[in-house]
């Protein structure tokens, strides 16, 4: 089926919409599942996947309306998952349902296409409430994060957005990248920002992760190239 034409098939689908979950915890997956149960004239968990791989083939086979996922997948990452499924199968959206009050993975989601993030503390009725309106045409955004989303939009129109914020990277990490460039070592960096190797290397992991690189000499091209330090 063409992009085109799976588009339209979806957009006029008639009954329930159809719901395929990815989330690498499988208690997430039953729960959420159950709390959907009650409103089974509105919606349909047609397939569930625990990782980026398995849940590409569930889309593919149950041809959802809208894929709910979370933003990391165990060694996977739902952002990879959302961008995936709208370059083959642009009629579906993605909604992340996640713990992260992040507003910078919000901003990556909509970057890779995403049509919502909701955190998990949502229930039932409002989490349907969010995904209805999906299938409307509406970009969907926890309240939580919308005003802090506002606020760093403000911010980057006025100039003070910090380097590496519209790759996806955390004010820290950006931080942590400067050093990077610099030559400085894990050790270095702990002294430098008052945190421990350990946190270090977790700002490392995640700034890697949102980069798309695997070590320092990637994480340095991709800063070097965007001009974000010079």
């Amino acid at each position: 089926m063409k992009a085109d034409e799976e588009a339209a098939a979806v957009s006029t689908r008639s009954g329930p919409t159809r719901i395929v979950m990815a989330d690498d915890h499988e208690m997430v997956l039953h729960g959420v599942q159950a709390m959907l149960a009650h409103f089974g004239d509105e919606v349909e968990v047609v397939g569930t996947a625990t990782d980026l791989e398995q849940a590409l083939a569930v889309v593919r086979d149950a041809e959802p309306d809208i894929v709910l996922c979370d933003i990391r997948l165990g060694r996977d990452s739902g952002l990879d998952l959302c961008r995936r499924v709208k370059q083959t199968s642009p009629g579906v959206h993605v909604v992340f349902l996640t713990v992260y009050d992040d507003e910078q993975y919000a901003f990556q989601a909509l970057r890779a296409e995403a049509s919502g993030y909701v955190l998990k503390r949502v229930d039932g009725a409002e989490l349907v409430e969010h995904l209805n309106r999906v299938m409307a045409g509406d970009v969907v955004i926890d309240p939580t994060l919308a005003g802090r989303i506002a606020m760093s939009a403000a911010r980057v129109t006025a100039g003070e957005f910090w380097p590496g914020a519209r790759l996806g990277l955390t004010q820290r990490e950006s931080e942590v990248l400067a050093l990077l460039v610099a030559s400085h070592s894990n050790k270095a960096i702990a002294g430098k920002l008052v945190v421990s190797e350990d946190t270090v290397k977790t700002h490392i992991r995640g700034l890697y992760r949102k980069l798309g690189v695997s070590d320092r000499g990637g994480a340095i091209a991709v800063a070097l190239r965007e001009g974000l330090y010079q």
